[in-house]
């Protein structure tokens, strides 16, 4: 699958690298195109990086930006093999076997995805992807509720998640979020 595309902008033919996912929404020429772009200068270099939605270019710039040893080439491999969400998804539930299936990222590249990357991205794409499958149980979804009230306060994930696992699932959100407040 091309990952590499030419954009004519008032006759100037620009070469862009696109994730697959990109590639695939793309209509066939001559339509017109949207992209939001990224563009990278090194020293060998000026490349000129696309994607179809907002999400993929800042889970790309997320990927460069923060996580060391993860440049332009290794972000376009993760946004080729996955989805925003399901990358999001699986940073923030821990999921290594999921990122190392993705082509270019090993066992330790993904170990420091979600080192550095879990208090980044929302834990609330982790349950988006999850509910797309199957509900949850009331008792579960209070405890993510909770989790997600506590985040949104400030605390950071795993202080919230063990305050609620302290705390009980048992009662109301508010009981739970009140107890899980006592505990931080």
């Amino acid at each position: 699958m091309p990952t590499r595309v030419t954009l004519d902008v008032n006759g100037v033919g620009y070469e862009v690298l696109v994730p697959v996912s990109t590639f695939e929404k793309l209509p066939l020429p001559p339509a017109e195109v949207t992209l939001r772009t990224v563009f990278v200068v090194r020293e060998d270099a000026q490349l000129l990086y696309g994607f179809a939605s907002r999400e993929e270019k800042d889970l790309f710039l997320l990927l460069t930006n923060h996580v060391s040893g993860v440049g332009p080439k290794l972000a376009l491999a993760v946004l080729s093999g996955s989805s925003p969400l399901q990358f999001k998804s699986a940073v923030a539930t821990q999921d290594l076997g999921y990122l190392s299936r993705i082509k270019g990222v090993g066992k330790k590249t993904a170990e420091r995805i979600v080192v550095e990357l879990k208090d980044k991205v929302g834990i609330s794409e982790s349950w988006q992807a999850l509910a797309a499958n199957h509900p949850l149980p009331p008792a579960q979804q209070k405890a993510n509720d909770a989790l997600l009230a506590l985040v949104a306060l400030g605390y950071r994930q795993q202080d919230a998640l063990k305050a609620i696992a302290e705390a009980g699932a048992g009662g109301e959100l508010e009981e739970i979020v009140r107890e899980a407040l006592k505990r931080l």
